[in-house]
């Protein structure tokens, strides 16, 4: 088994400075293999690297620089404040844009706590405690806190594939809040950009179905995205969503972005105590064939149950 651990570079900010994100990395024996990194609007994972070391995800594209290497946030998403006399009142906002968007205030996703431990299998799984906290407004200087996350990943690594297991909870704080409809939601994706489509990346489905135009609209229950890394190496990135849950049809992008997404077409409620919980497994690999990844996809619906 490896050895992994979780460490947090020292950055020498000059006295009195502080950076207002940070990045944890997961190392096995020595070596980065993914990092846990908070920005300023959210926090995603970055970098993923390949068995052989190549970055498969960009981190901050210049076209969409919100599509953050791996993340989870929503558009769409309403709080039901409570208001005079026992009546509630709608607040709405995003979780997806660092801006105002139609109108939607931006929230920020932040870290408050993180942990890991080996588990087994020769896994790594690495626990964080996130808070969805609105903007500053008028009775909330600080920004509302209008949810909390409990999100857990598990890292595996063999000779030629890497397995990334992510399961997001969501609960609310004080009030029940409803996501969606959206197309902005729930598990984001955005590979590097060497492999994208339109830059000679292979994007195909579970059906044989090839590029974004055709897998978009479609519910086949894994996409591959793969293309050049460097060094005249192939890399590639697999997605599956967990079967057990609802998932709305893909859209998948030639420019290089994937969405998992299960408010495409209906909006969810969550009452407050509740939990709004989703999974998926990224297949990080150095170029497999088409038939490698169906086996794959075979095997973690059988870990499954």
């Amino acid at each position: 088994m490896p050895e992994f651990r979780l460490a947090r570079p020292a950055i020498d900010l000059p006295k009195g400075a502080w950076a207002q994100g940070w990045r944890t990395l997961l190392k096995a024996d020595g070596r980065t293999v993914l990092g846990f990194t908070q920005g300023r609007q959210r926090n995603y994972l970055f970098p993923v690297v390949s068995p052989a070391g190549f970055p498969v995800t960009s981190e901050s594209p210049a076209d969409h620089p919100h599509h953050n290497s791996v993340w989870v946030g929503a558009d769409h998403f309403n709080a039901h404040l409570p208001a005079a006399k026992g009546r509630t009142e709608e607040a709405t906002y995003n979780f997806y844009i660092d801006d105002v968007f139609q109108g939607r205030a931006p929230g920020r996703i932040l870290e408050t706590d993180i942990s890991g431990e080996a588990t087994v299998g020769d896994r790594y799984s690495v626990h964080q405690l996130l808070d969805w906290r609105g903007p500053r407004e008028w009775g909330a200087p600080a920004g509302r806190v209008l949810a909390r996350e409990t999100r857990t990943t598990v890292f595996g690594i063999t000779d030629d594939v890497i397995t990334i297991d992510i399961t997001s909870s969501l609960r609310p704080t004080d009030q029940a809040i409803t996501i969606g409809p959206t197309r902005h939601a729930w598990f984001g994706v955005r590979v590097a950009e060497s492999m994208n489509v339109n830059e000679g990346g292979r994007l195909i489905d579970a059906e044989g179905r090839a590029g974004g135009a055709q897998v978009t609209g479609e519910h086949a229950p894994w996409i591959d995205l793969s293309g050049r890394v460097g060094g005249g190496r192939r890399a590639g990135i697999a997605i599956f969503p967990d079967p057990r849950q609802s998932w709305d049809a893909w859209f998948a992008g030639d420019w290089g972005t994937v969405a998992i997404n299960p408010f495409l077409q209906n909006a969810r409620e969550i009452a407050a105590g509740e939990d709004a919980t989703y999974a998926m497994r990224l297949l990080v690999h150095d170029g497999l064939e088409e038939g490698r990844v169906a086996e794959a996809y075979t095997h973690y619906t059988k870990e499954l149950g």
